[in-house]
């Protein structure tokens, strides 16, 4: 099962490496931090970067939760497993899905989309024309062409929160409304 592990913001990837090497291998069965691809441009230059999707999270695979939240102890840095009370909550089915889908099983990275915006009267709207945001559109909060992102509003860790994903808008076209508005 998949629980979260809160950690500081900004260390995940060295908290990662660090439980690797505290935690026995015999209590996880994976940790890793999902992260998505966006483009930034380098000295004039656009490259593909990575980023963390949950700032201040790990996901760990495990079935023995409360020996690694004792295992976790020993460890010097925050790490608390998320908790409600006393209990100790896996990601839901629906979390788990979603993670899965839009992230690569093998790297846990969501890959960056592509996508036009499309004037119409009333407004305009984003359509994604390729990559895993393609058909979810209605996840979309607001976009920052100029930072390749897309921000996201998502149930995930039982409360709404907002991540961000890589998105490229490619073009500006006119919708078929306003088409149809402008010709009358």
């Amino acid at each position: 099962m998949w629980y979260v592990i809160q950690v500081m913001s900004g260390k995940e990837e060295a908290m990662r490496r660090l439980l690797g090497r505290m935690v026995p291998r015999s209590l996880l069965a994976d940790c890793f931090t999902p992260r998505y691809e966006t483009q930034m441009k380098v000295r004039g230059q656009w490259q593909t970067v990575t980023k963390v999707l949950f700032p201040g999270y790990l996901i760990v695979d495990t079935q023995q939760v409360e020996e690694l939240h004792q295992a976790l102890t020993a460890v010097p840095e925050l790490t608390r497993v998320l908790s409600v009370g006393e209990k100790f909550v896996p990601l839901t089915a629906e979390e788990c899905t979603w993670i899965s889908a839009f992230a690569s099983d093998a790297d846990h990275v969501v890959p960056m989309s592509t996508g036009v915006v499309e004037e119409f009267a009333d407004g305009d709207r984003i359509v994604v024309t390729a990559g895993p945001l393609k058909g979810h559109e209605a996840l979309i909060k607001s976009v920052n062409r100029r930072k390749s992102l897309a921000f996201l509003e998502i149930e995930m860790f039982g409360r709404k929160m907002t991540t961000r994903v890589g998105l490229g808008i490619v073009a500006k076209r006119k919708g078929a409304e306003a088409d149809e508005k402008h010709k009358e």
